[in-house]
């Protein structure tokens, strides 16, 4: 079970990658125009907000690669919970996709290593 976890905590690092490759260099690009479903006017006025939340995601997936290369659960458990909160805030605050694309996989991820744990 401890390996299931890190995959899916290793998903979440990878998932947050992604958003920060698509917040930080393609935002106003098409696939992030698509992604994000901006208008070009919007995502221009609002690039440099999206770059800083990109570095953000940023942080979020090194401490979960932090938590896996050190094999540290409280690392990883501290992340994971991270990704959770920003994901919520995020579905409350902006759209509701985003509890399903930030906060569920690593709300799995979170579950199977505590069950791992137990």
């Amino acid at each position: 079970m401890g390996a299931l976890a890190d995959v899916a905590t290793a998903l979440v690092a990878l998932l947050h990658l992604a958003f920060l490759v698509l917040e930080m260099f393609l935002w106003t690009k098409p696939l992030g125009l698509k992604v994000f479903r901006n208008t070009r006017e919007k995502a221009e006025i609002t690039k440099v907000l999206a770059a800083n939340q990109g570095l953000y995601n940023g942080f979020l997936a090194a401490g979960l690669a932090w938590g896996l290369m050190a094999g540290t659960q409280e690392i990883k458990v501290f992340f994971l919970a991270c990704v959770i909160a920003a994901g919520i805030y995020g579905a409350w605050s902006v759209n509701r996709r985003i509890l399903w694309v930030q906060a569920a996989p690593a709300a799995v991820a979170l579950g199977l290593l505590l069950a791992a744990s137990a």
